[in-house]
């Protein structure tokens, strides 16, 4: 791992010190395979996403991220859920340690052509029978379930 520790629930962890809304979103395609990249920082499969730039929604933000990090291009379908739990921190090699803020996204492939970023090591389209079987932080696992669960509102928490 470089550059990057997450911290779930655990007493150990640093404590907050920013706050940066984020974006993520869940990308399907026809089979029920779900968009992941292995991240490059932590070497653990991962929902694409990233931070909110000024001047741009976060709506765009979740589109551009996903762009950047995967090479297609995504039209926002509905809304999984807002994840800000405090207990989950992720810590940096410059010394900043965020609390999460990422708002995730539901969404389908427009076009584009599937293509790995200086942010991964493989992206791809993985079935949900094999979740189990691949380095997953237990905070990403958590929207995979809430997508499974197909639920009728938003996850708020």
């Amino acid at each position: 791992m470089t550059g990057r520790r997450d911290y779930y629930h655990d007493p150990n962890a640093p404590t907050a010190n920013s706050l940066v809304p984020s974006a993520a979103a869940i990308v399907t395609d026809q089979h029920g395979r779900v968009l992941l990249q292995r991240r490059t920082d932590s070497g653990n499969w991962a929902l694409p996403g990233g931070a909110m730039d000024i001047g741009e929604t976060l709506q765009q933000c979740a589109v551009r991220e996903v762009k950047e990090e995967t090479g297609l291009d995504i039209e926002i379908t509905g809304l999984l859920g807002i994840y800000t739990d405090p207990a989950h921190v992720i810590a940096y090699a410059d010394g900043e340690v965020r609390q999460e803020f990422t708002v995730t996204y539901l969404a389908r492939v427009t076009g584009g052509t599937l293509t790995v970023s200086d942010e991964s090591t493989e992206v791809s389209f993985i079935h949900p029978t094999d979740f189990d079987h691949i380095p997953i932080h237990d905070t990403v696992r958590l929207r995979l379930h809430h997508h499974a669960e197909q639920r009728d509102t938003p996850y708020l928490g």
